[in-house]
């Protein structure tokens, strides 16, 4: 199998962010952007999809420096994929973490977009702002040309509901970033181009 991985550096104004993705790895994450709690839900993206994960970040802002790992992120995806050969394209998980469940499904169909139902009692978990991890998902679903469904479906405790939304991630990419040996290396679309 070839290496599928990517790195990506974003260096602005606001922000200093460092991405580098391999896509069949073993949940290896080495995760600093300065927001304790951001970091924990990027861990776990990495470990439930089996993506090995590295990123540094650092910024003026919370907001910025999400909003731009999620665009490294995304892009990084996007070329770790290359031409999107043999791939399973479409992934979904269901993901319980204690009383919260959520529900992400992706196409990796090379084009953006995310509707998320993401839900949050609370301005903060944790040191991450909740609005946040919204912001998070449709950044990374616009730059990684990927449409994404995340949805909350139940949970009391805002930490949880988002963890199980990080793992279902996780979860998705990993079945959509398969490659299906029955498609012998063929484009999984019947316009035989998926963009990049």
């Amino acid at each position: 199998m070839s290496c599928r991985s990517a790195q990506i550096g974003r260096e602005t104004a606001e922000t200093n962010v460092h991405v580098r993705l391999t896509i069949d790895g073993a949940g290896a994450a080495d995760i600093h952007t300065g927001v304790r709690m951001f970091d924990h839900f990027l861990s776990q993206v990495a470990r439930h999809g089996l993506l090995d994960l590295a990123v540094t970040a650092s910024g003026d802002d919370q907001h910025h420096v999400v909003e731009d790992v999620a665009i490294c992120l995304g892009r990084a995806l996007n070329e770790a994929l290359g031409e999107k050969k043999g791939i399973v394209r479409m992934g979904h998980a269901v993901v319980p973490m204690d009383e919260a469940v959520s529900t992400v499904a992706i196409d990796i169909s090379g084009r953006g977009l995310a509707v998320v139902s993401a839900p949050f009692s609370a301005s903060m978990i944790g040191d991450l702002e909740s609005d946040l991890v919204r912001h998070f998902f449709q950044t990374f679903a616009a730059e990684g040309r990927l449409t994404l469904h995340g949805r909350i479906d139940a949970g009391v405790n805002d930490h949880h509901k988002a963890e199980s939304l990080f793992k279902g991630l996780g979860r998705a990419l990993d079945a959509a970033c398969a490659l299906d040996p029955r498609r012998q290396g063929a484009i999984p679309s019947t316009k035989n181009v998926l963009e990049h």
